[in-house]
Formats: structure tokens, C-alpha cells, sequence
């Protein structure tokens, strides 16, 4: 593919500034609506920046409801969804404790059928090519910056997605 033709938001990066909470949310919203099985989303940042936050929008959005129980998988590495059309896996792998243990998860044969989103991405030592990597910072008590970069190809309409904000 052509990064200029069939894809042109390949080569950029995109930062959003999130002043709240709920533009924080909206952002994982509008992420989750445009995902779909065999995406790669990782989350990098420090602790409550916001990954669980996004991700738990997201998911809501992909799965069409607000009221489904979206805990972060810190404790059980992986939470899975059942969704219509594939399942969606969220992790956390902050408590990783050896590299092996990332065969066992099974993130990577995952992604043949679902939307997988990775919190701690950089303790996954093989981390797929194809992901959209999206990094956030605290920039005040309540806002946040979001450096999000399309590795691969195919995520016009993601990124698209995500421009609205």
C-alpha cells in the first residue's frame, strides 16, 4: 500500500489535548467505534495517566454500552469481551513477571480475530508491527496529551476517528 494514495495518515503522528476526564473518555470512545478486529492498540504512559481510562471507553464504544463492567485487568493481566463481530481483549501487563509468560496470554494469536489493547506495552519483547501506539502524559491535574503514531498499514479510518476530536 501506498502511504500516500490509499492511506494518507500513515506517515503522520496525531496529538490531541484532553482537558478533562470526559474529553479523555470521548477520545477512547470515538477509538473503540472505529476499531476493529485484528487492531493493535498500545498504551504507554505512567501511572494514572489515563491508560485504563481510555481503554475502558473504548471498549464500552466498541461493545455498544455504557453499563457493561469494564475493570482494569491489572490484577488478571487480561480481561476478554464478547462482541458480535470478534472478541476484544484488554491487558495489562505491568505484573508481567518474565517474558515467557507473554505465550501463555496469548495476545499474539488474538489478534488474528480480535481488538486487542495492551497496557505496559513496552514488557511485550515482540510487540506486532502493525499497532497504533498511543502515548499519554499528564499535563495537569485533569488534562492530558495524547502522541498517538499509526505503525503499519490501515489505520486511515481510525486515525480519521480520531482527528474528529
Amino acid at each position: 500500500m501506498s502511504q500516500t494514495q490509499a492511506d494518507p495518515f500513515e506517515i503522520d503522528d496525531l496529538k490531541l489535548r484532553s482537558p478533562t476526564p470526559e474529553a479523555t473518555y470521548d477520545i477512547g470512545a470515538r477509538l473503540g467505534t472505529a476499531l476493529e478486529p485484528g487492531d493493535l492498540v498500545t498504551l504507554s504512559g505512567p501511572f494514572g495517566a489515563g491508560k485504563s481510562h481510555l481503554a475502558r471507553a473504548a471498549i464500552k464504544a466498541k461493545l455498544g454500552s455504557t453499563e457493561v463492567h469494564v475493570p482494569s485487568p491489572s490484577y488478571t493481566l487480561v480481561n476478554v469481551y464478547a462482541h458480535e463481530d470478534g472478541d476484544i481483549w484488554h491487558a495489562d501487563l505491568y505484573r508481567l513477571g518474565a517474558p515467557d509468560e507473554m505465550d501463555e496470554i496469548g495476545l499474539q494469536d488474538a489478534l488474528s480475530d480480535a481488538v486487542v489493547l495492551v497496557e505496559w506495552p513496552d514488557r511485550w519483547a515482540d510487540l506486532p508491527p502493525r499497532r497504533l501506539a498511543i502515548e499519554l502524559k499528564v499535563t495537569g491535574q485533569d488534562s492530558r496529551a495524547l502522541a498517538i503514531k499509526a505503525l503499519g498499514g490501515g489505520w486511515g479510518p481510525v486515525l480519521s476517528a480520531l482527528k474528529a476530536c
